[in-house]
């Protein structure tokens, strides 16, 4: 079963893939490690956090135009200098993990992978851009996008499948990150999250996965455990919003 250092390198590995395929900045000042994805900045699991270093980051990142920086943390990291610097505590990560071969194969028909999308407009086209990583090769990024027919009071307008829902995984090691699984309101409590969760983990598991692991929230823990995975540790977030 993985571990927690295990997730944490899953997620840090996927944020820098990330925001290097939309021209994005890595770098590490001292023990922090920093990840910079257009208007947000991210700083990944560190051990100690030292005030200065902290301070000089939040200048630089208000000269660069970032508008929101986040910490990722383990609950045992004093983040004392954080709460100096302005940063608000956030939400608490759930970390949960699963032997892929307990999360099964999906054989939902709603769910396909893809390396191409037209379902992100121009406002989006950033998110779009991301699929690139899953045409790299060796494959070590996959999405799902999901898909439903429009009831039959549906207008003309909406005739065709709708887009219902999204997933990835990203392959660090033996190790399967899932990431940013979202299935739209209006078409939760259908299947659908357990479909693109158990797509995007299979084909993982075919490139040498021997483990899933991910990040929940509340409200998302019962389908992940109903798809094997089971809670190994919790982390903590901290927040700063910066002004435009």
């Amino acid at each position: 079963m993985s571990t927690v250092e295990a997730c944490e390198a899953a997620q840090t590995c996927w944020f820098s893939c990330r925001a290097a395929a939309l021209g994005g900045q890595t770098w590490t000042d001292g023990p922090l490690h920093w990840i910079r994805e257009g208007a947000e900045q991210n700083l990944m699991f560190p051990t100690r956090i030292p005030a200065d270093a902290v301070q000089s980051a939040v200048e630089e990142a208000r000269e660069t135009g970032v508008q929101i920086i986040g910490a990722w943390l383990g609950t045992e990291v004093d983040a004392s200098a954080l709460a100096a610097a302005g940063f608000e505590r956030g939400w608490a990560p759930s970390w949960m993990a699963a032997p892929v071969a307990d999360v099964g194969v999906s054989d939902d028909p709603r769910v396909e992978l893809q390396e191409e999308s037209n379902d992100y407009s121009d406002e989006y086209a950033d998110y779009a851009e991301m699929l690139k990583l899953t045409r790299v090769r060796p494959q070590h990024t996959w999405y799902a996008a999901a898909y439903v027919e429009p009831g039959k009071a549906a207008s003309r307008k909406l005739a065709g499948p709708r887009f219902a829902g999204r997933a990835w995984s990203h392959l660090t090691g033996e190790t399967a990150g899932v990431f940013d699984m979202n299935v739209w309101p209006r078409f939760q409590r259908r299947g659908i999250g357990s479909g693109l969760l158990r797509a995007v983990v299979a084909a993982a598991a075919q490139a040498g996965a021997r483990d899933a692991v991910l990040n929940a929230t509340t409200e998302g823990r019962l389908l992940y455990e109903t798809c094997g995975f089971r809670q190994i540790g919790a982390g903590i977030t901290w927040w700063l919003h910066l002004e435009a």
